[in-house]
Order: structure tokens, then sequence, then C-alpha cells
């Protein structure tokens, strides 16, 4: 069906439930009106080329968990409705080491010498958040577009890509799909398991993006690896937003220090905007 039919231009669509093909439709659908392929790129100043980046489709989906989620939190609460109303694109990957160098190079930005700093395709660490926003103002200038850190909702919308499960691709996970701490797993946890084999040898560290599978819209490690900061200002819950806490963030995504409970969807973390920790980095987002 071709994306001109009235039957597939529903304004704002409720993605739950949506088959693969058919979320894999609206996104082509969405980049096409907005004359962009799904996976693109803009060019920098130098002529060298941005960040990879897929479209996100507008849609409906419900956030948060429900009490018969494993792993749920009163943080989490209470599930809702939420509207994206039009589309944006995402970085297929976390920031890496190597994107960061080349903003250190452009804008004189240095790393403290005492701390630990990530390395080629490794997730970028122990940068605080007013970095991520000047990073993205570099972006901005660099490219004429506007990019940006995804606000929570904007985050777990493009995480879930329609799933109304714990984790976008089903009810439970393993350390083969994510990276968490594997003496911490889901399944074995769900099910109160005292002795268990890990299956994965544990790695104390985060690993290169594109290490573990996309979901159905291009982008990895939305779970696990490391914590991804949003620039929604941390509130004790879903209900409570006029409770936010101006000197803190909310984080999303879990990471390889964390239990796998962590790095569900609806997960979400409380970080200082002034933190610098080796498990926290960010994605960005890129206006359309």
């Amino acid at each position: 069906m071709p994306c001109s039919d009235p039957a597939t231009r529903e304004a704002i669509p409720y993605l739950g439930g949506f088959p693969d093909d058919k979320l894999l439709r609206h996104q082509w659908c969405s980049a096409e009106a907005l004359g962009l392929q799904v996976h693109f790129h803009d060019l920098l100043a130098n002529g060298d080329p941005g960040p990879e980046l897929f479209v996100i489709p507008a849609g409906q989906l419900e956030i948060g968990s429900g009490k018969r989620e494993f792993g749920h939190s009163r943080l989490e609460e209470p599930r809702r409705l939420t509207t994206i109303d039009r589309p944006f694109a995402l970085g297929r990957f976390t920031v890496t080491a190597d994107d960061w160098r080349h903003f250190e190079a452009a804008t004189g930005w240095r790393f403290r010498p005492d701390l630990l700093s990530a390395s080629g395709r490794q997730p970028v660490m122990n940068i605080r958040y007013a970095d991520a926003e000047a990073y993205c103002r570099w972006l901005s200038e660099q490219s004429g577009e506007t990019y940006r850190l995804p606000t929570e909702e904007e985050w777990e919308y493009a995480c879930r890509a329609g799933s109304t499960t714990p984790f976008h691709f089903g009810e439970s996970v393993s350390c083969k799909e994510v990276h968490f701490d594997s003496t911490l797993p889901y399944e074995e946890q769900k099910q109160k398991k005292r002795l268990f084999l890990p299956r994965c040898i544990p790695v104390t560290k985060s690993l290169p993006v594109g290490s573990k599978a996309s979901n159905i819209w291009g982008l990895h490690e939305m779970h696990g690896n490391v914590w991804e900061m949003t620039s929604t200002l941390w509130t004790p819950s879903h209900r409570y937003s006029e409770q936010a806490d101006t000197k803190a963030i909310v984080t999303k995504g879990g990471s390889w220090f964390d239990a796998a409970v962590f790095a569900r969807s609806a997960s979400r973390m409380r970080r200082l905007k002034d933190e610098l920790d080796v498990n926290l980095g960010f994605r960005l987002l890129r206006e359309l």
C-alpha cells in the first residue's frame, strides 16, 4: 500500500501492537514525507559526516510500567499514554569517544587528567550534563541543524518502537542481547533462583557501540551498556511533574554496572547534572 494512500496516513496512530512490518512502513513513510532516507547523516562544515541517525515517526504509545511488570518501581508510575506529535531523528548509537575527539579538537575542551576516559567506539564517559549540551550546540553550529538531548518521553518512545513489553524485543532478556551486570540477570531473579551460572562472563566496562542488535527502528544499545542522559528534570514519578529537581535529570537504559531490571524500557534513574561517571553517556536527537 503506497504511503500516499489515506489508509496509511493517520496523523498520529497508536503504535502498541503494530506488527514489525507495519512499524517499519510507518517509519519509512514518515521519512519519505520529510524527503529523507530512514537512515541518514548530516554533513558538517568541514565536510565530515555527522552522526548516524534514524527517523523516528510520530505516534502514540504507553510509557512507564505497571505493578505486574517484574522490576517495576513506583518511580515508573503511572503507566500512561504519550503522544509524539511530530517525527524526530535519533542517534543510531550513543556518542562515542571517537565522536568526542572531534569536539575536543574544535573547542579545546579537555578531560580531567585524573579521570578514566573511553576510547574508540566506546560510549564517551565522565562528562557532565552541561558538556553534553555544549556538544549538541557545537554539532548544531557545524551542521546547520538543531541537535539536542531527547526528553524522557522521546527516549522511551523510541526505545520501545511500538512495544508494550519490558524490553523492546519481549518479556525477558539475557546478557547475550543486552550488556548488563551478568551476575544480576532478569529471568533468574524473576523466578527467584538462588543458584545459577551467569550466561556471560562479567565485563566491567562498556562495549563498543553496535555490539548488540538494534531495535526495529535501527537504534542500538537502548537497553544496557551505559545510562543515557535526557533533558527531562528529575521527578519522583510520572505523576508529580510539578516536583521537578532542577539539579538532577532523568537517565534511561541501564548499564553494564547494573542489574538487568534497570535496562527495561520504563526504568529511570536520577543523576545529578554535575555528576561524572564511567557508566553514563548520551544519545543525540536531531529535530526534523
